[in-house]
């Protein structure tokens, strides 16, 4: 490990305490910067970590660094940043105050504009983007459920910062082309909020063809408007993004071996948007299916199908009540393809 300083989780949810409690697993000083209710649930319970594979492990609280001052992160030699794609200027300007400057800031966040915001509200520090394919689910009682597969890509640098990061049973991998690696997972995130739409297990959504196919109808959407763009995005599965509308619109029988080829993923399994409805908390969508409708304005494309998503999913957060639970049919209600 090249950190001889904590590792700092800034804003550890779901994937931050699965993460954190991986990187303490394999021997790391990790200060985990979370609200009251993640650190009651951890001194009472311990951090239980387990995933699809059948991995459980239990990390005590006296193996953390657990805090809801900022003040936590004084002494960090890495910050992982975990938040909200809306929290990342509150986050940055966090930081910026209570983090050393010699710190290596990295966001491990959903979206593709998170980087470039720390950047900007951190200058002078060396800021670098990541992903996460996969996705954790918290039950409570400081439980996080790895749900979905997939190593973290982390933006090469000379550090080498990604190898010396990894841990077992959590790799990171580091890539030349982190902004292609962002967009392609933006892509396959589109699902997300149909997930949430659906109130379905994600297994249980990808099997039925009809929300296959308003999911490859998005991703065809979105294709259209990166290639205006000018962007070449890289998939996260073994699957070039360009076939994905072409295999999801498959017959189940075919589609569905093909699934368990690419991509493991629990049977109880759940998009972070559909918890975030049950929650009552803001979603992402304005940074998924919202950049893609920001595109299509300044490109003059319809994507009328985003469009559609966006005011569903906006709707059931104003309504307070969770996943709307829809079929298949009302989310293409009112829906013209182009």
């Amino acid at each position: 490990m090249m950190v001889d300083r904590p590792i700092g989780i800034a804003g550890a949810g779901s994937i931050g305490c699965f993460v954190g409690g991986m990187l303490a697993a394999g021997g790391a000083r990790v200060a985990l910067l979370a609200r009251p209710r993640v650190i009651g649930e951890i001194e009472s319970h311990g951090l239980k970590l387990s995933s699809f594979e059948g991995d459980e492990r239990l990390i005590a609280p006296s193996q953390l660094t657990l805090s809801d001052d900022p003040n936590i992160l004084s002494r960090v030699g890495v910050v992982l940043v975990t938040v909200k794609s809306a929290d990342t200027p509150e986050i940055a300007d966090v930081i910026a105050q209570h983090a050393p400057h010699d710190a290596v800031v990295i966001s491990l966040q959903n979206g593709v504009g998170n980087a470039p915001v720390l950047r900007q509200r951190l200058p002078g520090r060396r800021v670098l983007a990541g992903m996460v394919p996969f996705n954790v689910v918290a039950p409570g009682e400081g439980r996080f459920h790895r749900a979905t597969s997939g190593d973290i890509i982390i933006e090469q640098d000379d550090a080498g910062t990604a190898k010396q990061l990894s841990v077992p049973g959590l790799a990171m991998r580091p890539t030349a082309d982190i902004a292609g690696v962002q967009w392609g997972k933006l892509i396959v995130n589109l699902n997300n909020a149909l997930n949430a739409l659906s109130g379905l297990p994600l297994r249980e959504q990808l099997v039925q063809r009809a929300w296959r196919r308003l999911f490859a109808d998005q991703i065809a959407e979105a294709l259209a408007a990166i290639e205006a763009e000018g962007i070449k995005p890289v998939s996260p599965t073994p699957i070039p993004v360009s076939w994905l509308p072409h295999l999801l619109r498959l017959p189940d029988a075919l589609f569905s071996p093909l699934l368990g080829r690419t991509m493991k993923i629990d049977p109880q399994a759940r998009s972070s948007m559909w918890e975030d409805l049950q929650r009552g908390r803001r979603t992402e969508i304005d940074y998924l299916q919202g950049v893609i409708t920001g595109i299509a304005d300044r490109r003059h494309l319809a994507a009328p199908l985003s469009r559609r998503i966006v005011a569903l999913i906006k709707s059931a957060e104003a309504a307070g009540r969770g996943s709307p639970e829809l079929k298949p049919g009302d989310v293409r209600s009112d829906f013209v393809k182009h």
